[in-house]
C-alpha cells in the first residue's frame, strides 16, 4: 500500500487551523493525504481577541477551540509540541519535550515528525529591539499563555490596590491595534468588576500608552488616530506619542529624554518579529525581522516543499502587512492549490492579497473601521456601533468557518446564554 502524502502544519493560529481544517475536510477525508497540526498549546483563540483574554473580558471556554476536538471532527491529527529545528535533507521537524508546568518533569520526550510538505505558520511576537530591561521586566501578550499570565498578574495587582486603597499604574508600550485596544479593554474590565464590589469604590486605574511614532494606530487614517486619542483620554488613559523608550526596570519605563513613567505592570506590545526559532530552519533566508522570505507561491526561496504563511512569512516580491486578514487569505489559497500540487508537482499560482479594510474596537466605548479606499466608518453618537459590530461579525465568521453552520450557531447561542450565568469579567 502506497504511503499517504504527509503534510505537517506548524502553528494553530488563524492561518494554521483554517488550513488544517480545510485540508482535513478534502484530502484528509478522502485518504489522499495525512494532515498533522502541531502547536505548543492545546487550544486555539482568535488572535485579534488576545487583549480580551489579557483583560479577563473573554474568559468563556467557548472562545477557545480545542485542537484535539477540531482534529477529530475534521480528519486531521494534532500533536502538541513546540518546534525547535527543521532538517531539510531528512525532511523532519524536531519538537521540544513537553514538561509538566508545575514540576518541570518531562512528560513527553523530544521527538521528530517526518513530512513531505511542511507549512510554517508560527506567527509573530512583539519586538523589543534589544531595549535594556524589557525582556526581564515586561509582560507580553503574544499568545494565549502570555495573555492568561498577564491576566493573573492584573487581577492580583488589582486586588492589592483594592485592599490598600491605592491606584494601579499600568504602562503599555506600542500604540498599534494591540496596545490601544488593551488600554481600553482594561478599563472595561475594571468597570465590569466594579459591579461586584459590594458598593466599595474600586481602585483607580492609571494607564499610560506610550508610542514612539507621531501618532497611535498608524495603520489607520489620521482622523481615526485623533478620535481614538480623544476616546482613550475620556476614559482616563494618558496617551503619549513621540515617547521613545530607552529602558525598563522593576519600577517602570525610562524614556529617551531621561524622564520616567512609573508602572506596577509593564506591557510591551510594540513592533513585530518572527519567533527566534526561524534561525534554526536549515539556513532558510530571513527578513530583517526574522520572517521567512517566500515567493509569491508562499514557498520558501530554497525549498519547494517548505511553505510559510501568516505573520512569520515575508513575501519579498510584494510584502503584505502581518494581519489576521492576510493570514486567513493565505490559508485559503494553500487549501485550494496544495491538493493538486501534491499530485502533479506543477508550479503553484501566486498568492494575491485582497485588502478588505480594517477595524479597531475600543471595548464598548467606541470603534472605527476603514474600507479599502480609505473611507472611515464608526465613531459618532452611536460610539462606533457599526465598527464594533463588524469586529464581532469577523469573530463569528472565524467561528463559523472552523465549526461549520450548525456548531457555529450553537456557539453563538451558548455565548448569549452565558451572559445570564457567568460574570462578564474574570474574577477568579
Amino acid at each position: 500500500m502506497a504511503q499517504k502524502f504527509r503534510i505537517v502544519i506548524v502553528g494553530g493560529g488563524v492561518a494554521g487551523l483554517a488550513l488544517a481544517t480545510r485540508l482535513g475536510n478534502s484530502v484528509g477525508r478522502s485518504g489522499q493525504a495525512e494532515i498533522t497540526l502541531v502547536d505548543k498549546s492545546f487550544a486555539h483563540v482568535w488572535k485579534p481577541m488576545l487583549h480580551c483574554f489579557a483583560a479577563g473580558t473573554a474568559a468563556n471556554e467557548n472562545d477557545r477551540i480545542s485542537f484535539m476536538s477540531q482534529a477529530s471532527r475534521h480528519h486531521f491529527e494534532f500533536w502538541p509540541g513546540e518546534i525547535t529545528a527543521l532538517d531539510r535533507t531528512a525532511r523532519t521537524i524536531s519538537l521540544a519535550p513537553i514538561r509538566d508546568r508545575l514540576s518541570g518533569e518531562v512528560v513527553v520526550e523530544a521527538r521528530t515528525l517526518d513530512y513531505d510538505a511542511v507549512v510554517l505558520s508560527i506567527g509573530s511576537r512583539a519586538n523589543d529591539f534589544g531595549t535594556p530591561g524589557v525582556a526581564e521586566h515586561c509582560l507580553f501578550i503574544d499568545n494565549l499563555v502570555d495573555a492568561n499570565g498577564f491576566n493573573d498578574r492584573f487581577r492580583m495587582e488589582l486586588l492589592r490596590a483594592f485592599a490598600n486603597g491605592q491606584e494601579l499604574d499600568i504602562a503599555i508600550v506600542g500604540g498599534g491595534a494591540t496596545g490601544t485596544q488593551l488600554a481600553a479593554e482594561l478599563h472595561k474590565a475594571l468597570d465590569l468588576a466594579s459591579l461586584y464590589s459590594f458598593g466599595r469604590k474600586p481602585p483607580r486605574l492609571r494607564i499610560t500608552l506610550l508610542e514612539a511614532g507621531p501618532r497611535i494606530l498608524p495603520a489607520f487614517p489620521e482622523a481615526v488616530s485623533a478620535a481614538a486619542v480623544r476616546q482613550l483620554e475620556a476614559i482616563g488613559v494618558s496617551v503619549r506619542a513621540g515617547a521613545m523608550v530607552s529602558g525598563a526596570d522593576g519600577n517602570g519605563f525610562i524614556l529617551k529624554d531621561g524622564s520616567r513613567v512609573p508602572a506596577t505592570l509593564r506591557v510591551w506590545a510594540a513592533g513585530v518579529k518572527a519567533p527566534d526559532v526561524t534561525s534554526k530552519f536549515g539556513g532558510l533566508k530571513l527578513s530583517r525581522s526574522g520572517q521567512l522570505e517566500v515567493r509569491p507561491s508562499l514557498q520558501v526561496m530554497e525549498d519547494d516543499n517548505i511553505f510559510a504563511m501568516g505573520d512569520c512569512a515575508f513575501i519579498a516580491e510584494k510584502p503584505v502587512a502581518p494581519t489576521a486578514q492576510a493570514a486567513r487569505q493565505q490559508a485559503h489559497h494553500l487549501a485550494r492549490v496544495l491538493p493538486g500540487w501534491m499530485k502533479s508537482g506543477n508550479p503553484l499560482p501566486p498568492f494575491t492579497f485582497h485588502n478588505k479594510g480594517a477595524v479597531v474596537a475600543l471595548g464598548d466605548y467606541n470603534g472605527w473601521g476603514t474600507f479599502p479606499g480609505g473611507t472611515v466608518f464608526g465613531g459618532g453618537w452611536l460610539h462606533g456601533l457599526s465598527a464594533r459590530l463588524v469586529h464581532l461579525m469577523l469573530y463569528r465568521q472565524h467561528q463559523f468557518e472552523l465549526y461549520g453552520p450548525v456548531r457555529g450557531t450553537i456557539s453563538c447561542l451558548v455565548d448569549w446564554l452565558d451572559v445570564f450565568v457567568r460574570p462578564s469579567v474574570r474574577l477568579d
